[in-house]
């Protein structure tokens, strides 16, 4: 009876490593691949289009007069509404959310998708090593086993600390997402003109069902100066 339970007990150990191994490796796959995606980088050949449109006058709306799409200072090309310059990595970003640390490389159009499941899989690794962590923990009150576990408390403090952090970065992200707003569009609303100049306070919002539709399912990008315009048209 004692064999059984002792197989089974390693099995379940072996199947806990095996999976937790399993997670890490794609983690590691996913930011491996976020950190190299292009995030969705403003190319000069969007300026052609930007010129089809505006000849094209009658298909999209003009501007209004106190909104305005200003030419970038750094790359000198035609930015498309909801795309801002990224001085770290150099390049103008469609739909910019923010530029992350932990992969080295811009969150925008492209890639933000990607970059939540990211988060998904990251969080699903921390609490299975946090739930690892925690099983191996017999507390006992004494100082001689306080100073044979001090590395184990702190290996269960520094994964407590990082679950948190990237539960909070994936909740807000999705919130973020389920109203088709963008983390520099929360940040700097007040200094964005086409924020700013709007009746609606957010012209992109079309529901959180759509919102995450066409953000996760969406194979191609948006052009987000009908959506503006076509919002900013309806009758109020």
């Amino acid at each position: 009876m004692r064999q059984g339970a002792a197989w089974g007990g390693g099995s379940l150990v072996r199947a806990a490593y095996t999976g937790l191994s399993g997670g890490v490796t794609l983690a590691l796959f996913l930011h491996r691949t976020v950190s190299l995606m292009d995030p969705g980088f403003v190319e000069s050949d969007e300026e052609e289009k930007v010129g089809m449109n505006e000849e094209q006058g009658v298909m999209m709306p003009q501007f209004p007069s106190n909104v305005w799409l200003r030419r970038c200072g750094y790359c000198m090309l035609k930015q498309p509404m909801r795309a801002k310059h990224c001085q770290l990595c150099r390049h103008c970003v469609r739909r910019y959310d923010h530029h992350c640390p932990w992969i080295e490389n811009c969150v925008g159009e492209r890639n933000h998708p990607l970059f939540i499941v990211y988060l998904a899989v990251q969080l699903v690794v921390l609490l299975w090593s946090f739930h690892v962590a925690w099983s191996g923990l017999y507390f006992q009150q004494s100082w001689e086993w306080l100073q044979h576990n001090i590395f184990l408390l702190l290996s269960f403090l520094v994964i407590a600390i990082f679950t948190i952090v990237v539960l909070l970065l994936l909740v807000s992200h999705l919130y973020l997402v389920s109203c088709n707003t963008t983390t520099w569009e929360f940040m700097s609303h007040h200094r964005i003109s086409y924020l700013r100049h709007c009746e609606s306070e957010n012209p992109f919002d079309q529901g959180v069902i759509l919102n995450l539709w066409r953000f996760f399912c969406a194979c191609r990008l948006v052009t987000w100066e009908k959506i503006y315009f076509q919002e900013d048209s309806d009758p109020v």
